[in-house]
């Protein structure tokens, strides 16, 4: 007994000295100075397209991001077809607007290039738009979480699953985005990709229905549908450094907690025409979309298992 006393008493002097040695550190970070951040993306879709330019800003500033103005933003294609993009709110913004409501700026094939000026600095990025299969179809079940979430969301609903074919060919990636009543699922953690018809290169998947996982992506994992919810998935083909680019922001988006890694820089394809110039951030890239929507109707329900 004594010695059970004498074991605790050693543990108590040591959680107490855990939790008193805490001492405050100030870290003082250079701020270095601000890179051009790109967020551009083209599609064959005949509508409007803006690329978004803003400056980088010092890790704990949490103010919105400085708009970049005053910069010359053009994209070309592989056939010499000039399209510019201008800020027409003076908000950072640039925006290409069709002449036309069948006109697009993209096509399948086409090779695209983004030349950005700002100041003495000429920047440049250029990507490809490849092939994306239809989406034949959407079904949706209903389920039920079996403890309610202590968010107050739904205990229960209807999980959506779209259907499509990945083409015959390895290689061809693509971005699963989803929107529920108009609204786009746009948290980075929510980011869903697949390569061919699974989640990453090796898995032998080329031609083949997208597996379980990714045709159930339509909505967050813990998330359901609800009773007449207008449901939209598009199926965007992405090239192979957007896959790994879209992928790095997911993961360094969710790296938190005990086991977080330290973050590392994400990849960009935006460079500088001037191997000395200043770096940019952010990431250019093209995608043939393919879109299916659907309203949840609870009478066109199928079996969970079915």
């Amino acid at each position: 007994m004594k010695k059970i006393f004498a074991q605790l008493f050693i543990l108590s002097l040591t959680l107490s000295a855990l939790t008193s040695c805490e001492d405050v550190v100030n870290l003082d970070i250079p701020s270095g100075d601000p890179q051009l951040v790109v967020d551009g993306w083209v599609t064959n879709q005949a509508t409007e397209h803006t690329i978004r330019l803003t400056e980088s800003a010092p890790y704990f500033d949490n103010s919105p991001a400085k708009p970049v103005l005053n910069a010359t933003v053009i994209v070309t294609d592989d056939k010499g077809k000039v399209f510019t993009f201008k800020d027409l709110k003076n908000n950072g913004y640039y925006v290409w607007k069709p002449a036309s409501a069948s006109d697009s700026l993209g096509r399948i094939g086409g090779t695209y290039t983004l030349n950005v000026k700002f100041g003495t600095e000429e920047y440049r990025a250029t990507t490809k738009l490849n092939r994306v299969p239809k989406i034949d179809s959407m079904t949706y079940f209903f389920d039920k979480l079996p403890v309610a979430p202590t968010d107050g969301s739904p205990q229960e609903g209807y999980k959506p699953e779209f259907f499509a074919r990945d083409p015959t060919g390895a290689g061809d990636c693509y971005w699963i985005k989803s929107y529920r009543n108009g609204k786009y699922y746009n948290s980075a953690s929510n980011i869903s990709t697949a390569f061919d018809a699974a989640f990453s290169p090796g898995a032998n998947s080329d031609g083949l229905i997208f597996i379980l996982p990714i045709r159930q992506s339509v909505v967050p994992q813990i998330e359901f549908a609800l009773e007449k919810d207008t449901i939209k998935v598009e199926l965007l083909s992405v090239s192979l450094e957007a896959y790994y680019f879209l992928n790095q922001v997911r993961i360094e988006s969710t790296n938190g907690g005990l086991f977080a890694t330290p973050p590392s820089n994400i990849f960009t394809n935006v460079t500088n025409v001037n191997p000395n110039g200043r770096k940019a951030l952010g990431f250019f890239g093209a995608s043939g979309v393919s879109t299916f929507q659907t309203v949840i109707d609870a009478k066109k329900a199928k079996p969970k298992n079915g």
